[in-house]
């Protein structure tokens, strides 16, 4: 299975395709957000990610008790949702010059759209990719508006049920969309370790045929690590330059330093992995004279029988395989050998093929 975004392949013979999402980091200003997509591209992400909403494409300007966020949510500070996304939210005027300055960097870039008209202005934008965030997964409609465009969709499985992931799968493919991948998602912030499961990363590869990656919410780097070596072939991680500069999201978020070392140690995990191959590799050869094979322990005399009293199993590896022992046993010589020479069929009475 083969998934493209910009030109780049991810596949399961590829690198891990790293996002850094922006998210509402960069705090309502603009010249920061423009930090964030250079640092980003500084700290070895593939690609940077926007959110593209308004908050009356979100949620409605409402106090009733269904819109307040409940009092141990950790943005409890908010009035209401509506107040919530309007801080978050990226404004859309200033997409066009954050892709530019994408482009300007070398870093791909692509957004979350919430509704059909953030799907209207990514378009304009020529956006490379999709992605559909885990509590949009259930709105066909959007997944519908996606699929038509013809990139490449990556969906998350956050808030998922089976049933939505193929619901969404079917609509994507009922809209000939075949180029998505699903992340191993957990909806919290930071997200608990014994609820991130993922265990369920090679399970979505193998059931739904397609490239498993992991949107992660943890604290820390361990996670998307080990998420590689479990077949992970997109990392999402939110990243913001310096956690000082506090957004609605910092608290979870990897900072440059944290975000690099992750990059740097999923490279190191992915070199680790490589293929499955049982040949000896070029440094193990070095080391062949650690295997043990059959020296002599004990002058012998010609025509002498090889005994275990004269004929000993050490190291190094550089005598006669230890699997001949049995065989050479109650054998003549057929010269003098001297304690410490290796042993040789040559130097043995004895006829094996």
């Amino acid at each position: 299975m083969i998934f493209k975004i910009n030109g780049t392949e991810i596949s399961d013979l590829s690198p891990a395709y790293i996002i850094a999402e922006m998210s509402g980091n960069h705090n309502g200003d603009i010249n920061y957000a423009i930090e964030i997509i250079k640092k980003a591209k500084e700290a070895g992400a593939d690609a940077v990610k926007l959110q593209t909403y308004k908050a009356s494409t979100i949620t409605l300007d409402s106090n009733k008790e269904d819109f307040l966020l409940p009092k141990d949510s950790p943005w409890a500070g908010s009035k209401n949702l509506y107040s919530l996304y309007e801080e978050a939210h990226t404004p859309w005027e200033w997409h066009k010059k954050l892709f530019k300055v994408a482009h300007e960097v070398g870093i791909d870039i692509f957004s979350s759209p919430f509704d059909e008209t953030a799907v209207d202005l990514l378009e304009s934008l020529n956006t490379p990719a999709y992605k559909i965030a885990s509590p949009e997964i259930n709105d066909l409609q959007l997944i519908k508006k996606v699929a038509l465009t013809n990139k490449p969709i990556i969906l998350s499985t956050g808030l998922a049920t089976v049933e939505d992931i193929e619901l969404a799968i079917k609509t994507l493919e009922d809209n000939g969309c075949y180029q998505y991948a699903f992340l191993k998602c957990t909806t919290a912030y930071p997200a608990p370790l014994d609820e991130i499961n993922l265990a369920t990363i090679p399970e979505i590869r193998k059931r739904y045929n397609c490239i498993a990656g992991l949107s992660d919410h943890t604290l820390g780097i361990e996670v998307p690590i080990a998420s590689v070596a479990l077949g992970a072939k997109i990392i999402e991680k939110h990243f913001t330059v310096d956690k000082s500069n506090t957004g609605v999201d910092s608290f979870f978020s990897l900072d440059f330093v944290e975000f690099k070392q992750m990059v740097s140690s999923i490279r190191k995990v992915e070199s680790a992995i490589g293929v499955a191959n049982f040949d000896l590799t070029k440094s193990s050869k070095n080391n062949l004279r650690g295997k043990r094979s059959l020296y002599v322990s004990k002058n012998i005399k010609k025509g002498e029988l090889l005994t275990p009293n004269n004929i000993k199993s050490v190291r190094p590896g550089l005598g006669l395989a230890p699997k001949y022992f049995d065989s050479v046993l109650n054998k003549p010589v057929k010269r003098d050998l001297e304690f410490g020479e290796r042993l040789k069929l040559e130097d043995i009475d004895i006829d094996i093929e």
